[in-house]
C-alpha cells in the first residue's frame, strides 16, 4: 500500500528558511548560478547553521515522538536546487537529526505546482513567487524574513509550540482589510459593527488553524504541545466579529491580543512566538527582529 500524506500536517520548506544561507546566496546574485552549484558542491561536508524556520521545523518534527503512537507530521523540503548540489542539505539535515526524507529539487523550476501534489499544509520559502503560487493553491504560505536574529539555537528542545496570527487577510479574508484600506478607519468600523454576529469569510491560514487545533484536541488543554495567539491590529468594538468567527469556525485560538494600533513586537517577543504570520511588511519586518517572521503577501497586488 502506498505511503499516504492525507492524514497529516505537511509542511514544505525551502533550504533558506530551514539553514542559514546568507553567504551562498550572496554568491548566486554577484555570480551567478554556476559559481553559487560550485561553491555548494565544494563545501558539501560542511554543516549549514540554522535558518529563521529551523526551530519551528525542529519543533514539529517532534510531535511525531508524543503519546499516541502517531505521526502527526511531515516536513518535505521544497527546494530550486538540483539535485547535484544538494548534498550538503542532506548532510546539514543529518547532522542536526531531524527526521526529513523527502525533498522536491527543481533545478530552478517554480516550486508551485508541486505543492499541491504534496497536500502541502503550510509553505515557509524565501522566494516570493512560489509564495503567491501557493497561496493562490489554496495553500498557507509565507515569505520567511531574515531579522535581526543572528543566532538559532540548534541543540535545544521546545516544550510548547508557540505560533502567532495576524487576523484580517492571514486568518480571515482581506475583504474587511480592503475597506479600511480604501475607506478609512471609520468605515471599517461601521462595517465590522454592522456585520459583528457575521463570521468572516476564512482567510488562506484558516485551515492550517484548524488543523493545529485538532491536535491540539489530543491533548488536556494543560498539556497541549502547541499554543497559538491571534494578534491583531483590530480593537472593539471590531474585536466581536473576530470572536463570533472563531466560535463559527469551532476552533482554539489561546490568546488574543487586540492592540488597536500598537505595536506587535513587544507582544510577540513576551509570547514566544516561534513563528508569526503577518501580511503586511510593516508589522512582519519589525516583529522578525525579535521573533522569527514571516509575511503572507495575501490581497495584495503583486
Amino acid at each position: 500500500m502506498a505511503y499516504t500524506l492525507n492524514d497529516k500536517l505537511v509542511v514544505g520548506v525551502s533550504t533558506r528558511a530551514l539553514f542559514d544561507l546568507t553567504k551562498e546566496s550572496e554568491i548566486f546574485e554577484k555570480e551567478g548560478i554556476e559559481a553559487f552549484c560550485r561553491y555548494q558542491v565544494e563545501h558539501e561536508e560542511e554543516i549549514l547553521s540554522p535558518g529563521p524556520g529551523f526551530m519551528l521545523i525542529k519543533a514539529l518534527l517532534n510531535l511525531n515522538n508524543l503519546p499516541g503512537n502517531k505521526e502527526r507530521v511531515e516536513v518535505i523540503i521544497m527546494s530550486k536546487n538540483s539535485a547535484d548540489t544538494s548534498l550538503r542539505i542532506f548532510h546539514s539535515i543529518e547532522h542536526y537529526g531531524l527526521n526529513i526524507t523527502r525533498a522536491v529539487l527543481s533545478s530552478g523550476a517554480s516550486l508551485a505546482p508541486y505543492l499541491s501534489a504534496f497536500h502541502t499544509d503550510l509553505f515557509l520559502s524565501h522566494n516570493e513567487e512560489d509564495v503567491r503560487g501557493a497561496l493562490a493553491d489554496g495553500i498557507a504560505a509565507g515569505i520567511i524574513i531574515d531579522g535581526g536574529m543572528q543566532a538559532y539555537d540548534a541543540q535545544g528542545d521546545i516544550a510548547q509550540i508557540r505560533i502567532a496570527f495576524d487576523g484580517d487577510a492571514v486568518l480571515f479574508s482581506a475583504d474587511s482589510e480592503k475597506i479600511f484600506r480604501e475607506q478609512g478607519l471609520e468605515a471599517f468600523t461601521e462595517n465590522e459593527r454592522l456585520n459583528a454576529k457575521n463570521p468572516l469569510a476564512a482567510g488562506p491560514f484558516a485551515r492550517f488553524l484548524m488543523i493545529l487545533s485538532s491536535i491540539q484536541r489530543e491533548f488536556p488543554a494543560t498539556e497541549a504541545p502547541i499554543r497559538t495567539a491571534l494578534v491583531t491590529a483590530r480593537s472593539a468594538p471590531a474585536h466581536e466579529r473576530v470572536v463570533r468567527t472563531l466560535r463559527a469556525w469551532d476552533v482554539r485560538i489561546d490568546e488574543a491580543f487586540f492592540l488597536g494600533g500598537i505595536a506587535k513586537s513587544e507582544v510577540l517577543k513576551s509570547f514566544g512566538a516561534h513563528i508569526f504570520f503577518d501580511d503586511q511588511e510593516a508589522h512582519a519586518l519589525p516583529a522578525s527582529l525579535v521573533v522569527p517572521a514571516a509575511r503572507v503577501p495575501y490581497g495584495d497586488d503583486p
